[in-house]
């Protein structure tokens, strides 16, 4: 120890600032240039040491070819007494390892953190050098940022050969507290986040410190080391075999794209890991800009009325195209070798749906919505700057185009097959088709779709007629449903998916199947869940939100391996549809998976914000507590892709997980005493169908409440606790959203509203004899009351549309959603009769996704206070991924 008063050269000594594993570090004055700085001394008796002094030297070296505004810097360099020393930058502030000791960082600190550290391993990797103890203590947190301290351990690759190996065994014999890994054997850093590579001895490169900064940055995004042991041989097992629990599963509110970042630095072998500090970089900044938006995410629900229906991922900002690319491939250039990669803008403010590209690859045609409103259909032409609506095509879906690229058809929300020119007017009904799932137009003017969720496929001509049906489903291959034909090249044969909607994701129903016109072919190409498309040879389908392609030979049959085309494609909606299209001529199109980030906001009657709960995140439904004490909230955990329940209390403070295990949670609903909480499942058949559970707050197992072939939501519960209101979807027939109500007495089911294709949202009024739900039975969705458990009337109370009614605590007051996004109120009485004044608006919302249940805000008991899944005003989807020459991947 170096007694204050004492000089080093013309460094006057002012107090001890720490110790680290080369040295002791001192506060100093420069007495030739009068300013602070810190010196790194090398004790007398390491100084005899010639590794070690060797290894001082090197940090000389190192930190001296460094100049980075996030890199502490060297001034100086010196000996004395036997003694040498460093003199650098004097540094104010913490470092990360006592930051980290209050807790994990904030979002928006810790991406500008990791962005400034991995910009400060860029520079030092691009000179050559490893820094190879990267930890919290040695990163710097001061006014102006985060500071890289101690290249102790830093190696010129130029200038030192690999070290040699040390076994695992030696290494765990050797470790102790007195004797530390920086001191003994061939094996250099700090243990906790040293790589594998370095763990068994073996050359560290810069992707040892990319390993490093994974750890980090795992520590910065959850408070918690990445890798922890009860013993130093456990901790090594940790570090080689194991990955850490996904930063979502213990922090829902940071970014989804963050959780693959550090996956992809912790990856085991360097090959895996990112290969540059600048492309790590570059990731960060891209979620930093994207905020919660940005990632791995699943697709959450835009507010549509059917869990299979349009809109389950709503989008943030977009990327441009560059028209100089679309008009290149529109005029036929040469084709690179390699693929090219673009992106396509979408109208804004509005949420992408199914969509087609052109034979010919020219134009787009896809169905977009405004969140509460019906899908209209557009076509971009990829030489022109924006897209156009076409008219009279309201509350479109599925399209698909006549194989000369001039026509598109596609399913109107009146129960019509219908096409239009794409170049706009001519519109033509074809036949009837319920609720189409899918539709493909051959040359010879020959038209196969699905009519209808559960049926089997029909062929009609394309200039109308009556549909005759191609397929039949199997009963003995429990077949409930025949979706999404696409011809093949010979125009006679066509591909579409199979499925047992009442079975689960790995059914032996759900298959590629090739089925014909004539109906002699009827065979299984992959067993795969998906929506096929088929081009330049290949099959295309998705898989755990992969698109692959898969040769197929003359005789149509699989050839090797499937080959990955693109990762994180958007994957839901309709069961078993990925979002993906490709024309004849080498281009494909798809829409990459980036939910809408969201916030629960608490308004006042006048729309004044009152305050927040819990972060930005991917939330979708929100339910307040009978005593308004807590919230429970569908959070998507972005790891494993599922929606899971977690409480929150409603001043925004704390936030706990309610349920473990496999499969999706959503849908809750608080038991009237606010005791228990019911909520759907799809454990037993993940992806598919639901069942309700109940589970009580204060721990205990889950129980099933109801279980069958249909998919069943809880909704509401009655304030005598024997009713709970459900959305069921059939698990056959039509697939309507319906509102049926499980008697809990009983055991028993009882029907409640089935006219339309959609009722939802349903609210037991608070003396139970009433019930609030949304239908859209008379074209649009309106807010409905029925007497319950009846018989007895029902009563339209919205005037020009609503949805997701919500009663205030004493039943004197009906709140509602407008198609406008404004909360309404409508004065209630309701006694023996009923009565309901005319709907007002409060204020207007910017409502996010809904999830599965479409819960996009709800009212305190006493209806004076709003909370709103609330997303910025000009949130719509971003621009659609483009791969031109796609097929080039299949070389790579």
């Amino acid at each position: 120890m170096i007694a204050a008063g004492s000089r080093l050269g013309p460094y006057e000594i002012l107090s001890a600032a720490g110790a680290g594993g080369m040295g002791e570090v001192y506060k100093a004055r420069d007495t030739r240039l009068e300013r602070t700085v810190a010196i790194k001394v090398l004790p007398e008796h390491l100084s005899e040491n010639a590794e070690l002094r060797q290894r001082f030297e090197r940090e000389a070296k190192a930190i001296s070819s460094l100049s980075h505004p996030h890199i502490c810097g060297l001034y100086d360099v010196g000996e004395q007494d036997g003694a040498a020393y460093l003199v650098m930058e004097f540094l104010e502030g913490e470092t990360l390892t006592d930051r980290l000791a209050r807790g994990r960082l904030p979002t928006d600190q810790l991406l500008r953190f990791a962005i400034e550290i991995a910009d400060a391993l860029d520079k030092a990797h691009r000179q050559g050098i490893v820094h190879r103890d990267l930890k919290p203590g040695n990163i710097m947190i001061t006014k102006s940022g985060v500071k890289l301290l101690d290249f102790g351990l830093a190696k010129l690759r130029a200038l030192e050969s690999p070290a040699p190996a040390s076994s695992l065994s030696r290494l765990a014999t050797e470790m102790t507290p007195s004797a530390p890994l920086t001191e003994r054997g061939s094996i250099l850093g700090t243990f906790q986040y040293m790589a594998p590579e370095q763990l068994e001895g073996k050359e560290a490169d810069s992707r040892s410190d990319i390993f490093a900064f994974g750890a980090v940055l795992y520590e910065m995004a959850t408070g918690q080391k990445a890798f922890s042991g009860k013993s130093q041989a456990s901790l090594i097992a940790s570090i080689l075999e194991h990955d850490p629990p996904a930063i979502s599963s213990l922090q829902p509110m940071v970014p989804p794209a963050l959780d693959r970042v550090v996956r992809t630095c912790l990856a085991k072998d360097p090959d895996d890991r990112w290969q540059t500090a600048h492309d790590l970089e570059g990731e960060l900044k891209w979620i930093a800009q994207m905020g919660s938006a940005a990632g791995v995410a699943a697709p959450v629900a835009a507010r549509r009325k059917n869990r299979e229906r349009l809109a389950w991922a709503a989008f943030a900002a977009a990327a441009i195209l560059a028209a100089v690319l679309a008009a290149l491939y529109i005029r036929r250039a040469p084709r690179p070798e390699a693929p090219i990669r673009a992106s396509l803008v979408l109208p804004e403010k509005l949420f992408l749906g199914e969509m087609a590209l052109s034979p010919d690859g020219r134009r787009l045609a896809f169905t977009m919505l405004k969140l509460g409103g019906q899908p209209g259909l557009w076509v971009r032409s990829l030489d022109a700057p924006a897209a156009q609506p076409i008219a009279d095509a309201d509350n479109a879906s599925f399209p698909f185009w006549s194989p000369d690229s001039r026509f598109i058809g596609f399913f109107s929300g009146d129960g019509k097959l219908k096409r239009v020119d794409a170049s706009g007017g001519g519109l033509l009904t074809i036949c009837d088709a319920e609720r189409g799932v899918g539709g493909t137009w051959n040359r010879d003017g020959t038209i196969v779709f699905g009519p209808a969720p559960t049926s089997p496929l029909f062929r009609v001509p394309a200039g109308g007629g009556r549909p005759v049906a191609v397929t039949k489903l199997d009963a003995s291959r429990h077949e409930t449903a025949h979706r999404y034909p696409t011809f093949l090249p010979d125009g006679r044969r066509f591909l579409y998916m199979a499925a047992n909607l009442t079975g689960s994701s790995n059914d032996p129903a759900n298959a590629i199947r090739i089925g014909s016109l004539d109906g002699k072919e009827d065979r299984v190409v992959v067993p795969a869940l998906s929506n096929p498309r088929f081009a330049s040879g290949h099959l295309l389908y998705g898989r755990e939100r992969t698109l692959l392609a898969q040769r197929l030979d003359d005789r149509l049959q699989p050839v090797g391996d499937p080959v990955p085309i693109a990762q994180r494609v958007a994957g839901f909606g309709w069961v078993g549809f990925s979002w993906f299209t490709v024309s004849d001529t080498g281009l494909l199109a798809y829409a990459p998976i980036v939910p809408v980030p969201s916030q629960l906001l608490w308004f006042d009657r006048g729309g004044k914000p009152l305050g927040s709960v819990g972060e930005p995140a991917i939330y979708a439904g929100m339910d307040v507590s009978p005593d308004g004490r807590r919230v429970a909230v569908d959070v998507l955990d972005a790891s494993r892709n599922t929606f899971e329940v977690w409480l929150y209390n409603s001043d925004g403070s704390g936030a706990s997980k309610f349920g473990f295990g496999p499969g999706n949670r959503y849908g809750h609903v608080w038991s009237p005493d606010g005791t228990k909480l019911a909520f759907a499942s799809d454990r037993k058949a993940v992806g598919f169908r639901p069942d309700i559970v109940i589970k009580a707050l204060d721990g205990g197992v889950e129980t099933t409440l109801l279980e069958n072939a249909d998919s069943n939501t809880p909704e509401s519960w009655s304030s005598d606790g024997r009713f709970l209101s459900m959305q069921v979807i059939p698990a056959a027939g039509k697939r309507n959203n319906e509102i049926w109500v499980l008697d809990l007495a009983a055991r028993k089911t009882i029907p409640v509203a089935t006219r339309g294709s959609f009722a939802q949202n349903s609210r037991f009024c608070p003396d139970g004899r009433w019930m609030a739900y949304d239908s859209d039975e008379s074209g649009r969705s309106e807010i409905y009351i029925q007497s319950f458990p009846g018989p007895g009337g029902t009563w339209q109370i919205s005037a020009a549309g609503g949805t997701i009614p919500r009663w205030r605590g004493d039943g004197k007051e009906l709140f509602y959603l407008s198609l406008d996004n404004k909360i309404m109120s409508v004065p209630v009485e309701a006694g023996s009769s009923f009565h309901a004044g005319t709907p007002v608006p409060l204020f207007a919302v910017h409502p996010g996704p809904g999830g599965p249940t479409g819960g996009v805000y709800d009212v305190s008991a006493d209806g004076k206070r709003f909370l709103v899944n609330s997303v910025p005003a000009d949130q719509g989807s971003p621009a659609l991924s483009l791969l031109v020459h796609w097929t080039g991947l299949l070389k790579q």
